[in-house]
């Protein structure tokens, strides 16, 4: 049906595809460079979200590095900071108990770098791409590569008004838009749906590892006032996760008497039944933790997978009439557990990239590969390269590779060779395999509506809303191996692992005791973790009617 109707184009020299710190960043700095070569250049930044910012999630402590390149009087100008940091530990909790350690290591000192909302950060930066001539259009989502002859021309836009039998809804149907473009800039986060779509047309992940993605789950809390001071930084290890699972946990003050807490989990973590949301409950109970925020309530709650791979998994950036930036392209530092700076620079580089295609005119991979020229030769690449092993040292368990990352995370020097990483999928165990004959029981948490919370209740406070009369964008390839093969091997992992209990298993209706897959779309908060950790590779994630998602205010 959407192939035959007939559908306004639009036409732009660049398209930025994601209104994320990268995108935004490079659309700023194009715009400077075209004014400094007094050409024009037309613009546009598509973004899904109703508003820029409303999909803005991270922890989020950002290294300053990537915007003093991009904006030197970026504080002048009025960049939203929450806090300075002017203090900063690491802690190793247990379930009843907390210890310093005596030396913070150098990837996690944050002197000098700033706590921030991103946000707050990327609608500010929107208004700044907006004053220079951005077109920037929220409410879009991209939904298809447009490519001929083996060139990407630009992207079209999802059709509105589908319902859910995938029909026309009379009186408010929309075809989606073909917007065309010399030049299209993926930087749509993990996984994006247009990046997937672009690896079956370029051979962007030739001779790189496998990624390997973490979950990052937060909360926003606010406690009584004068309870913490604005700029302090803390992140921890141990509890509430096992050795066998990689990820630890962090707690910034913010201004406002708010507090960011949150936990990344390794989506390779064998437990089938692990569960991320569960487990920041479970941190919030250790002593210590609790007295930060006793009398305080959750204001708000997302969730989003990390590209965890590092150097090696980082894909090729170009393809005749396209760029890969941002965390699409993994510009984040694991070790670190930053990526903001990285962002940025990705978007200056692209920037600097498409002026060079438009000054020659040449939108092909010839001058597109300037990219990873520019990459390679950057401060950005010489920080990841000191961790490119980082995440695979895991592989064993934290304690070895704790040990292993020492010298690295300690003196910045790395001993081994490159070393590979494996496919998320496939590295789990199936119940059997993790638990044996011990029957599982999960433990029972004193949820109190407003500290320790259910998924439902953070579902509500992350401000998740989708038109409920469409097609599902989370797509089942077979139902059957729900109610079988995954429910028998793996408990239907889904249940647990999905942030947002998008997924349920309920009674068939048959009278024989069986379960079908009942799916919540409304609930998704958009973190594609079910499209990376699934065993069977079952689920797809793909991108819902423009507008809809979660309405992130503080993340």
């Amino acid at each position: 049906m959407s192939e035959a109707v007939e559908r306004e184009v639009m036409e732009f020299d660049v398209l930025f595809v994601g209104a994320g710190p990268a995108n935004l960043a490079a659309a700023y700095k194009l715009m400077q460079l075209a004014k400094a070569k007094n050409t024009e250049v037309n613009v546009a930044v598509l973004e899904k979200a109703p508003e820029v910012g409303l999909h803005g999630f991270s922890g989020c402590v950002m290294d300053p590095k990537g915007i003093l390149e991009l904006m030197p009087d970026f504080i002048e100008q009025g960049f939203p900071i929450e806090a300075e940091v002017h203090e900063d530990s690491v802690v190793f909790l247990t379930k009843k108990a907390k210890l310093k350690l005596p030396i913070t290591p150098p990837p996690f000192q944050n002197h000098g770098n700033y706590i921030i909302s991103l946000a707050k950060v990327t609608k500010w930066l929107a208004t700044k791409c907006e004053e220079l001539g951005v077109n920037v259009l929220p409410g879009f989502a991209g939904r298809a590569l447009l490519v001929e002859d083996g060139k990407v021309v630009g992207v079209r836009t999802d059709d509105k008004g589908i319902d859910k039998e995938g029909k026309p809804k009379h009186g408010v149907y929309q075809p989606g838009y073909d917007i065309r473009a010399k030049l299209t800039v993926l930087a749509e986060g993990p996984r994006g749906t247009l990046f997937k779509q672009a690896c079956s047309v370029f051979p962007l992940l030739e001779g790189r590892n496998a990624q390997n993605y973490a979950i990052g789950v937060k909360e926003v809390i606010e406690v009584p006032e004068g309870r913490v001071k604005p700029g302090v930084v803390w992140h921890t290890m141990g509890y509430p996760l096992k050795p066998d699972t990689f990820g630890g946990g962090w707690i910034y003050t913010m201004g406002n008497n708010l507090i960011s807490i949150g936990l990344v989990v390794g989506l390779d973590a064998p437990d089938p039944r692990l569960d991320a949301h569960r487990e920041l409950q479970r941190m919030k109970l250790n002593p210590w933790v609790m007295s930060l925020l006793e009398g305080g309530k959750v204001v708000q709650y997302g969730a989003k997978t990390i590209p965890e791979g590092g150097y090696f998994a980082m894909p090729r950036m170009y393809g005749d009439g396209l760029l890969v930036a941002g965390d699409s392209a993994g510009f984040l530092n694991g070790m670190r557990l930053k990526g903001v700076h990285l962002a940025i620079k990705s978007g200056i580089m692209a920037a600097e990239t498409a002026m060079d295609a438009l000054i020659a005119n040449d939108f092909t991979e010839k001058t597109l590969c300037g990219m990873e020229t520019r990459f390679k030769a950057s401060w950005a690449h010489d920080e990841l390269w000191v961790g490119r092993n980082f995440h695979q040292k895991f592989k064993k368990g934290v304690e070895l590779g704790s040990l292993l990352n020492g010298p690295t995370m300690m003196f910045g020097v790395e001993f081994f060779p490159r070393m590979s990483s494996h496919h998320d999928h496939g590295t789990r165990q199936t119940l059997e395999e993790y638990y044996g004959e011990e029957r599982y029981v999960e433990e029972k948490l004193p949820y109190d509506g407003k500290l320790i919370v259910d998924k439902l209740t953070d579902v509500y406070l992350s401000g998740a809303v989708h038109e409920e009369n469409q097609p599902p964008h989370l797509l089942i390839a077979d139902y059957d191996v729900c109610a079988t093969k995954c429910r028998e091997e793996f408990g239907n992992p889904c249940t647990k692992f999905c942030p947002a209990k998008v997924y349920e298993m309920v009674d068939d209706g048959t009278g024989t005791g069986g379960t079908k897959m009942q799916l919540a779309p409304s609930n998704c908060v958009h973190c594609k973790t079910c499209d990376i950790k699934d065993p069977y590779e079952n689920i797809t994630w793909t991108t819902p009617e423009g507008g809809g998602g979660p309405r992130y205010q503080r993340m």
